[in-house]
């Protein structure tokens, strides 16, 4: 799948397909504007993917301590910008998928 494809998935349908990973769930929910949504499934699984996005979404919210302490666990240093970040992670995810 590329960058595009996602895109595409997030553009065309409310839910995320199931065979996408649960990180790449909660960046599709982010996307669609539904940080809750996206901040449960990442707090509901442990692997360094869904750490870096639960660090994405609490730095977005404002939480930089909590994101600070997500980035560590994840391996991952913050973005330069949202938008920039947001793509980063997605296409991490979806080379290694």
């Amino acid at each position: 799948m590329s960058l595009q494809e996602f895109f595409d998935i997030i553009e065309k349908n409310d839910s995320p397909p199931e065979f996408l990973s649960a990180a790449l769930q909660a960046l599709f929910f982010e996307k669609k504007g539904n940080w809750q949504k996206a901040h449960r499934i990442v707090q509901s699984h442990e692997d360094k993917d869904c750490y870096w996005v639960h660090a994405f979404l609490h730095r977005k919210e404002g939480d930089i301590p909590n994101s600070q302490y997500w980035y560590s666990r994840a391996g991952k240093q913050p973005g330069e910008d949202f938008d920039s970040e947001w793509k980063t992670i997605a296409l991490s995810l979806i080379n290694r998928s």
